[in-house]
């Protein structure tokens, strides 16, 4: 299983459809309205960049050259893991300190779609 970002892409996108249900169905009369917002925006971010992964990862069967995909596909998980984790948890857990993990995750985005500009800038001529 060589750097199968499609198969985490679909298992994000899984995932972030489900913890938007259980959001919008389990925990709307749990949480406060404010804790619903941040676990909401978790989803959301989760999402987006599910698709952003399966993304790169057609990107990346598409290439000769994949090391800046490969390093752009880990970012782009691991920011979905910091940032839409950490959301989660502080939502539900209310231990609001977690939101101190959650800027990693926007920085491993950020890195992720960098690197796939780069990429894209490197072959806009092939």
């Amino acid at each position: 299983m060589r750097y199968n970002f499609l198969f985490l892409a679909a298992c994000c996108g899984f995932l972030g459809v489900g913890f938007g249900a259980f959001g919008a169905h389990g925990l709307k009369s749990i949480l406060s309205s404010e804790m619903l917002v941040v676990y909401k925006t978790g989803v959301m971010y989760q999402m987006w960049h599910a698709l952003g992964l399966g993304l790169i990862a057609v990107l990346l069967k598409l290439s000769t050259q994949p090391k800046l995909l490969i390093w752009a596909g880990w970012s782009m998980f691991s920011g979905i893991i910091l940032f839409s984790g950490s959301l989660y948890l502080m939502a539900i857990s209310g231990m609001k300190w977690l939101g101190m993990i959650t800027p990693l995750g926007g920085l491993a985005f950020l890195a992720a779609w960098l690197l796939v500009g780069i990429y894209a800038y490197q072959f806009q001529n092939d």
